[in-house]
Parts: structure tokens; sequence; C-alpha cells
């Protein structure tokens, strides 16, 4: 299984090289594409992926708003998702159910709900190809049934909004917003996934110095036995 970074930027103004595209991810296995995520950035430029799928995460604006002049494959994505762009000329949709695994080729994918939005329900995927198991949660306060999400998982692909600092927020009885990269590090220790990379980067990861930042994650990292780095547009990574 290869995993392309597409694209490795939170919904913020902040963009450089490094962090140019909105998040997504194609994941690639015998020759079948599928791309996680299509935001506004990606609008009118799809055809330059040629996926041969979209898994939509949520219907946030830098992850589904890439279709709002349709798409050229099939579309997955839950019943909160498609209600929300109901509107966008999507011919060839499909309804993902939580928890319930479907096939695109020969990947499995299935979907997690996590907190962290009341006005575009979110989730995670649990991706598995051979022997090769990835979880990839870009916008996260809390993962539901984090173990059977976990269970197994080389490598967490995680929400990189920020390193150390709270982003969540109480709206009613529900959080929202977007859990520290420490804590999700702290997930992956009590999981047992050994490898982490975080995309979807919010700007202080943008606009502050990777080095020093990258250092810092791996110091964090480090002290829970997990292998972790901050991803960026272009990067490419095999699953044997």
């Amino acid at each position: 299984m290869k995993l392309t970074f597409l694209g490795t930027r939170g919904y913020v103004e902040a963009r450089t090289r490094r962090h140019r595209m909105h998040a997504s991810l194609q994941v690639a296995y015998y020759g079948v594409r599928t791309m996680i995520d299509c935001g506004e950035d990606w609008l009118r430029r799809i055809g330059e992926v040629a996926p041969d799928a979209i898994v939509l995460t949520h219907a946030h604006p830098d992850h589904a708003y890439g279709l709002r002049d349709g798409a050229p494959c099939p579309v997955y994505a839950t019943e909160a998702t498609w209600t929300t762009i109901d509107d966008y000329p999507v011919e060839d949709r499909v309804v993902v159910r939580p928890r319930e695994p479907f096939r695109i080729g020969d990947v499995r994918f299935a979907y997690f709900p996590v907190e962290h939005s009341t006005r575009a329900p979110a989730g995670g995927y649990r991706i598995d190809a051979g022997r090769a198991s990835v979880f990839y949660v870009p916008d996260v306060v809390y993962v539901h049934d984090r173990e059977a999400a976990l269970n197994g998982v080389r490598l967490y692909v995680g929400d990189g909004a920020t390193v150390d600092a709270s982003m969540v927020r109480k709206i009613d009885d529900a959080l929202v917003g977007h859990t520290p990269l420490r804590t999700q590090l702290g997930w992956c220790e009590k999981e047992g996934v050994p490898r982490a990379l975080f995309t979807h980067c919010g700007s202080g990861i943008v606009e502050g110095d990777e080095r020093t930042l990258g250092a810092q994650v791996r110091r964090m990292a480090d002290e829970r036995g997990v292998d972790a780095r901050i991803a960026y547009d272009g990067m490419e990574i095999v699953l044997r």
C-alpha cells in the first residue's frame, strides 16, 4: 500500500511550499487509487489526481468543497455528509455507515465516528490492505471506539492543527475543535501503534520553524515509544 500526501494544510490562510494544498491523502494499492477528502483547493483540479474513488471524512470546506462541480468517479460519504452537500452534482454517490467495512479495489475501509464538529459530523477511516493497517483522521477531538479503530494499526495519520495547545471547546454537551498532537501520541502509546504522521497542519506548523517543531514532535513521540513526523505535501510512504 502506497500513501501519498496530496495536501497537508489545514483550514488556515497560511500556505507554504511544504503545506500548500488542503489535507488529502491518496491510497494506492494494485493500481487502484483512492483520494481521501477533496477540499476547496481541489476545485477543478481533481483531474490532476485522477482518482478511481473519493472518500470523505466530513463536509467542512477544506474536506469536501472541491466537489462543488461534481466528481469523475464514485464518492463515498456518510448520510450526514451527503445531507450537507446534497446540491453538489455528484452522480455516483455511495453511503458509508459507521463501522461497516466497504471495499475499493482490494483495500478495505471502515468509518469510525469522532468528535470534531456539531455542524459537520466527522470521522476517521481504518484502512486495511494486505497486512498493512492505517488509521487516517485529519480532524479530531476524540475517537469513538478507539481500541477497535487502532487495534493492529501500524501507522496513525492524525490531526496537526496544534502541537500541544488545546483547541477543544464545549458546545452544549459536545466537544468540538482539535485535540493536540501530544494527546494523539498518547493514544498511539496506549493502543500500541508504533508510527504516527500528522497532517491538516495548523498555522503554528505552517508558519513556524518546522525543524524546531519537528524535533519537538520527535521528543514527545520518543517519550511514548512512537516514531512520529510531520507530513508535507508530496510525502510518500510505502507499507509492505
